[in-house]
């Protein structure tokens, strides 16, 4: 069984002021926090071990899918037992370990905090600010994937893409793919324009070899000190040892104030309220 690392260090800047005192990853899209659509992912995925990267200020994401005796007991005397097995379950989702990341060094340094709570040859990276609707869970399709292409055996690992405008190339990790065969054969970290003619952006989904510990440790750091992810994944993929798989689904970018509210909206109206909902966006129009 693989473990899935999950960053959520970091001081969500492009949700302030939300996420001045609440971790953006707690944050409410409809009527469940950002972190657990992507902890339910996880277990899509048939996968129940989840390895947080957290930081000061962050216990409520452990605490979230932490036993919660206290309430199960006001519940239970309330006799609230759909809500009580709703609680109870969150408990039981998966396994979760966690560790800090104690100075914002960037998404490889945050990945390299849980290299040595990582024993298997490969595991999974979900990042929180990605949320996908799909029908195979994303990190079911790069497994697929990866086990499809002997990929284990390879020591290499796969990443998962999505298409993107022009304009917005520059936002992104981008990647260089070899249609034929798949295989990645440049990384690059929000590039300036002409710098690369790929429109493949990384979506925060990874399943990679453990090898990659490796190349992030020995990562040059870049201008503002930080050990950047796309360097990392650029070192394998110039070792052969790195593929590109393209979403199957849709993609929220939960950090952006419009895609926050297109992942609102997408799950409420699907969701038993999804009447009273149309109802009040023809209201409002």
């Amino acid at each position: 069984m693989f473990p899935v690392i999950i960053p959520a260090a970091g001081y969500g800047t492009r949700s302030l002021p939300a996420s001045k005192a609440i971790p953006k990853e707690m944050l409410t899209i409809f009527d469940k926090p950002t972190i657990q659509y992507v902890v339910e992912e996880v277990v899509r995925s048939g996968l129940d071990q989840v390895i947080f990267v957290t930081s000061r200020g962050k216990s409520a994401i452990e605490d979230h899918f932490d036993v919660s005796a206290e309430l199960e007991a006001v519940l239970e005397r309330s006799k609230k037992f759909d809500l009580l097995e709703m609680v109870r379950g969150l408990s039981k989702m998966v396994s979760v370990q966690s560790v800090r990341q104690k100075e914002m060094l960037g998404l490889g340094h945050a990945v390299l905090m849980a290299k040595h709570l990582v024993s298997t040859t490969h595991f999974g990276c979900a990042l929180g600010d990605d949320l996908i609707e799909a029908p195979v869970a994303s990190l079911k399709q790069l497994i697929d994937f990866a086990q499809k292409r002997k990929l284990m055996e390879q020591d290499a690992g796969v990443v998962l893409l999505m298409n993107v405008t022009q304009s917005d190339v520059g936002k992104y990790g981008i990647c260089e793919l070899d249609p034929q065969t798949g295989v990645v054969t440049r990384c690059v970290e929000k590039p300036k324009a002409g710098e690369t003619s790929s429109r493949l952006a990384i979506v925060g989904r990874y399943f990679l070899p453990r090898s990659i510990f490796d190349l992030l440790e020995g990562q040059r750091k870049g201008a503002l000190g930080e050990i950047q992810l796309t360097d990392g994944l650029n070192a394998l993929a110039q070792k052969g040892k790195l593929y590109g798989h393209v979403l199957e689904g849709q993609r929220f970018d939960a950090g952006d104030r419009l895609g926050f509210l297109e992942a609102t909206l997408f799950y409420a109206l699907r969701s038993p309220l999804k009447d009273g909902v149309r109802k009040l966006m023809k209201e409002m129009q």
